[in-house]
């Protein structure tokens, strides 16, 4: 977690993005490090734990962390916490509460609420289009004989 914490407090200090870092260990080795950098790259998505679940599954040339585990400086975001469900982390492991996230200006209570409400109801308008044309990727998906399961 020590480490988490610092590349949290590096980052920061060099503007590459808010007060978070994660690890992702394997067997006691570090296989993937990041520190938020939604700043420097200009990316929304470039959260700590997304940096480090990038880095590790190209460590270990897989896109599942499965035996893998999580040390975040804080309890993860959403989007985050998908991520790590995707990549089959096995334990996550955070120092900050998400409530302390909020109290200096990250607060993710709005997403969380979101997720509660129906579609036509959320406060990013959303609504399906071409459904019966993009239905036919999902066929081919279906019969695909060569794919990869995940």
């Amino acid at each position: 977690m020590q480490i988490a914490i610092e590349l949290a407090q590096r980052g920061m200090r060099n503007n590459e993005g808010g007060p978070f870092g994660a690890i992702v260990v394997k067997d006691n080795i570090i296989i993937g490090r990041g520190n938020n950098r939604v700043i420097i790259t200009n990316d929304t998505t470039a959260h700590a734990e997304i940096v480090a679940i990038r880095e590790a599954c190209q460590y270990i040339n897989n896109f599942q962390l499965d035996g893998c585990v999580i040390y975040a400086s804080c309890e993860p975001c959403p989007m985050c916490l998908g991520a790590i469900y995707w990549a089959r982390l096995s334990k996550v492991y955070y120092g900050c509460t998400k409530m302390d996230a909020a109290q200096i200006g990250f607060d993710d209570e709005i997403i969380y609420k979101e997720f509660q409400v129906p579609v036509h109801e959320r406060s990013i308008p959303m609504e399906s289009i071409s459904r019966d044309i993009a239905l036919r990727v999902f066929v081919e998906w279906e019969e695909k004989r060569d794919k990869t399961r995940y």
